[in-house]
């Protein structure tokens, strides 16, 4: 029995939102009526965050993408074109397999150890970066930064991770031999987990 036949578009689409965004894709290529359900804004309007209208209207982007795209064009444009939010201190992204929200803070929002002794540290622009600024290590004795983002922002229920994104420009000197010791901790607690990569 074909359940195409049985169920409504309507349905079909519904079943699909409470799936996975690449589930969505796949069941877009079994048949036409798969496609249209799956394509459709309701299965995509599901795959979005709750408060992506908000994110896209406080950023400097242009806020006409919540209503000149289709939701499933909009997430994939969120997927893979970064936007600037929170005055210019961030950059989101949507996580391409889950929709979960990725946030990359710029370094000026960071605590660097020294970041504001040019003999340590220098802030220079570098074109493939979304900031305006990047810190630029010139030498320094130990290397300490910290940083902190607001947990109200993220999505629940969501195992996360923290990166680090640098760029050696001409010399790996100190990194290649000492391990860099991360640590993650949410502010009054006194557990913090630390890791050495």
């Amino acid at each position: 029995m074909d359940i195409t036949f049985v169920l409504p578009p309507e349905c079909i689409s519904r079943i699909i939102s409470l799936t996975t965004p690449r589930d969505a894709c796949r069941s877009s290529i079994a048949c036409p009526i798969f496609k249209s359900a799956a394509d459709s804004d309701y299965v995509w309007e599901k795959f979005l965050p709750s408060d992506y209208e908000q994110i896209i209207s406080d950023s400097v982007s242009d806020s006409s993408l919540i209503t000149s795209l289709s939701k499933k064009d909009l997430y994939f444009h969120l997927c893979h074109n970064p936007i600037i939010v929170n005055n210019g201190t961030m950059s989101f992204v949507l996580d391409k397999e889950s929709g979960k929200k990725c946030f990359m803070v710029r370094a000026r929002e960071f605590y660097i150890e020294w970041g504001n002794t040019p003999s340590y540290w220098i802030w220079s622009y570098l074109p493939e970066s979304r900031f305006a600024e990047v810190a630029e290590l010139k030498l320094v004795w130990w290397f300490e930064i910290k940083g902190r983002i607001e947990t109200k922002i993220l999505s629940l229920k969501t195992i996360y991770a923290a990166y680090l994104v640098f760029k050696f420009v001409d010399t790996r000197y100190g990194f290649e031999r000492r391990p860099i010791e991360f640590g993650v901790y949410f502010e009054g607690r006194d557990t913090e987990e630390r890791y050495r990569v």
